[in-house]
């Protein structure tokens, strides 16, 4: 996997630069043979202007620890600075690309005064790391071609540019193990469309393969046989711009294919989970899924059941800390975001609920995962506001000497100009009903046809693979045709307001 595939067609420049490359990979795979000498957990490789690490962990689907973020912090801030480097990638060895922070690790630190701090100083640098990758001036790529969960969709999230593959498996599972989902979780998972992120982070469901592209956590997909010869090419770029390296991953890209499962989330069932998640009390979303379960389509009555058991599962006190939290990150700028994580993650190692220590326990010590955990409180009816507020409140005594994030005046300054994660992604939800309404950037003030509609965001976005199905999906759920006149010569679109199906 780390040595790249040659196009039949290089040049001979090319083919030499393969061949170093291959050199360089061949080093890092064979550089110790001696089993006293163990492989560090990220490699780092250097391919001509592409910097790149590679998570190393994979008996553990790459979980990331804190040796993993001594070594990849100092690496980043030296790419970020130098001439050499135009392009950094993320890439990872094994079938994951990363399932997570290593909890078990957390809990341990956490069981003791001693070494309390220690566990919080993790969630310190793990989040440090992920501003530090969300400000980068330089292109950052994200190959996720497996597992992608938790701690690793941090790494993730905020590349320029996050590939998924028919492998890859993202999710925000925190609220299965008592926690919530942090990384940023409460920044990005609140600006996926609709209320797809609430749902997401609440229920910790999964996401696999092309679905991870639909909903906006990717910006491409490519099939996983691709990915090294994707890889053999951007190291071979002249000019690292964004928009060069975008048409060069476009390349690559695959239409769906018959074979591929359909997208579950759409249609009707994607207006009862926004209508039902869209509430701030998990007691009224609880409330919208029992009536949907009597709903008259088998697709939304079925998917509301299993919404419920899903829910029943979960900690309800990690229920309501995650919606306060998502829905307060969506107000919030990257920064402000991970520092309210960072007051939550410490009431957690506070102690601020039993439930961080019942559900690490049960998932991965004990391993009884078909199980629900014993959560106290059981139920989400008996979480008090008292007992959300713990991991809020400013005077709140479990978040006593809870750190600031370490973070320097110049990357706060380029939060604003070098994040923009939706930039090479499909076109939001929001941007397709600016189109319709007339007030997007690049739109009328007149009315719109679907056609038209399509084609803008084609034109847009170079004819990206996927955005036709994106648009009309949307159009479909979104939009209701007015016929002025009723005579079918000019049939425009009208955006819809949310309503009870």
């Amino acid at each position: 996997m780390l040595v790249a595939t040659l196009f039949k067609s290089m040049s001979r420049s090319g083919a030499r630069a393969s061949t170093r490359t291959r050199a360089v990979a061949q080093q890092i795979m064979f550089a110790s043979t001696s089993a006293a000498q163990p492989e560090p957990p990220v490699l780092f490789k250097s391919d001509l202007a592409v910097r790149t690490y590679i998570l190393n962990r994979p008996s553990v689907s790459n979980t990331l620890d804190e040796p993993m973020l001594t070594l990849l912090r100092p690496k980043i801030e030296e790419w970020s600075t130098s001439d050499l480097c135009r392009t950094i990638v993320g890439t990872s060895v094994g079938g994951a690309f990363c399932a997570g922070g290593d909890v078990k690790a957390v809990l341990e630190n956490c069981s003791s005064p001693e070494t309390r701090s220690q566990a919080i100083d993790f969630f310190k640098r793990e989040f440090e790391l992920d501003y530090i990758l969300a400000t980068l001036s330089k292109p950052y790529v994200a190959i996720l071609d497996g597992i992608t969960m938790g701690g690793g969709a941090g790494l993730a999230a905020y590349a320029s540019f996050r590939i998924a593959t028919e492998n890859t498996v993202f999710a925000m599972p925190e609220t299965k193990i008592g926690y919530f989902p942090d990384v940023g979780g409460s920044y990005f998972m609140s600006r996926l469309d609709g209320e797809l992120g609430t749902y997401l982070s609440l229920t910790g469901g999964t996401i696999r393969g092309r679905d991870v592209f639909r909903l906006g956590f990717a910006t491409h997909y490519i099939p996983s046989r691709r990915v090294p010869i994707l890889l053999d090419r951007l190291a071979s770029l002249e000019k690292a711009h964004v928009s060069v390296i975008n048409s060069t991953v476009e390349e690559f890209s695959a239409e769906s294919s018959a074979a591929e499962k359909p997208y579950l989330l759409v249609g009707e069932t994607r207006e009862a989970l926004d209508y039902a998640f869209r509430h701030d009390q998990v007691e009224k979303i609880f409330e919208d899924l029992e009536a949907f379960v009597g709903h008259s389509s088998p697709a939304v009555s079925e998917w509301a059941r299993q919404t419920l058991e899903t829910l029943h599962l979960r900690s309800p006190t990690s229920l309501k800390v995650a919606l306060k939290a998502i829905r307060k990150g969506k107000k919030m700028t990257l920064l402000e975001t991970l520092q309210m994580e960072l007051n939550i993650a410490t009431a957690f190692c506070n102690g601020a609920s039993p439930d961080f220590k019942t559900g690490i326990t049960a998932f991965f010590v004990t391993k009884k995962r078909s199980e629900r955990p014993a959560w106290s409180p059981s139920s989400y009816k008996d979480v008090s506001d008292e007992l959300v507020s713990r991991f809020f409140a400013e005077n709140s005594p479990y978040l006593s000497g809870v750190p600031t994030l370490s973070i320097s005046e110049v990357l706060k300054g380029q939060e604003t100009s070098n994040h923009k994660p939706h930039r090479f992604a499909l076109p939001t939800e929001d941007e397709i009903g600016a189109m319709v309404r007339g007030s997007h950037r690049a739109g009328t003030n007149t009315g719109i046809t679907l056609d038209e509609l399509v084609s803008s965001f084609e034109n847009i976005q170079h004819h990206k693979m996927g955005v036709q199905e994106k648009v009309l999906e949307v159009a479909r759920r979104k939009c209701e045709i007015q016929d002025n006149g009723g005579d079918g010569n000019f049939v425009w679109l009208k955006w819809k307001h949310q309503h009870r199906l």
